[in-house]
């Protein structure tokens, strides 16, 4: 990161998984303190990201933004700015850098490694659904893109998903998958309701987001995620008892 980064600590997240450096920094932005989970490697890596698509990044984050920020960015215009100036101030190329946003600070992350033989996956989520939470296929949208501006929730579930295997793209597409029926898992053992509908139980919120980070070894190459697979097994592992860990550091202490 560049030499005139404003941060006032950094605190690494110590993970077995030695390929990546993780760590809390607090930095901050127009004059505002805030913090994010930033992951970085040694070299590029595939990335699917649920906002962002698929890039070929070397960090990849996840920014708390307090109610200060959260207001002043509120108008897509202006969220659009913020993407673009937010890498510059942590030092960092806009094209090799890709995050998600939230309401939780970073300080209730939750972090859970699963590993079998060669296979490691890494899960770094935060969490809060009390003010958001929703049921797919039950609960109506009404925010039309382009037209209005979306007013920010103070509910998300938020992961970043490492793997130090090669995924192919349809392992990674299958990866967010398995991790978000994982997710839905954590709600309803948490016995979550819908917030609009709160006799039946939430699904997620309505602004989940996910980021999946592909591992760089060639010799093993993994194509399928779904639930039958040892890989889909890690990955829907890690992210229940992650997300279920964030709920419970958010949720439970507000």
């Amino acid at each position: 990161m560049s030499k005139n980064l404003v941060t006032f600590k950094e605190t690494k997240i110590d993970l077995q998984f030695k390929e990546a450096n993780a760590r809390v920094v607090y930095h901050k932005y127009d004059s505002i303190w805030h913090n994010l989970t930033l992951v970085s490697f040694n070299e590029r890596r595939n990335v699917l990201s649920t906002i962002d698509g698929l890039r070929r990044v070397q960090h990849v984050g996840n920014v708390f933004f307090p109610d200060e920020l959260s207001r002043q960015h509120m108008t897509l215009q202006k969220y659009e700015q913020v993407t673009k100036r937010l890498p510059k101030s942590l030092g960092l190329k806009r094209s090799d850098f890709i995050f998600l946003a939230t309401a939780v600070n970073m300080e209730k992350i939750a972090v859970c490694e699963k590993t079998f033989g060669d296979f490691h996956v890494c899960c770094i989520a935060t969490a809060g659904a009390l003010n958001n939470a929703l049921r797919m296929g039950v609960d109506a949208g009404n925010w039309v893109e382009h037209k209005t501006c979306m007013t920010p929730a103070a509910g998300t579930i938020n992961m970043l998903l490492l793997t130090n295997v090669t995924l192919s793209c349809g392992a990674m597409a299958r990866a967010i998958m398995t991790a978000t029926e994982a997710k839905t898992a954590a709600l309803q053992d948490l016995d979550y309701k819908s917030t609009p509908s709160p006799l039946i139980q939430a699904t997620g919120t309505g602004t989940d987001s996910m980021i999946v980070v592909s591992g760089v070894n060639p010799d093993i190459v993994i194509k399928h995620t779904g639930g039958h697979t040892k890989m889909g097994e890690l990955i829907g592992f890690a992210a229940k008892t992650a997300v279920t860990e964030a709920l419970k550091k958010h949720d439970q202490n507000l």
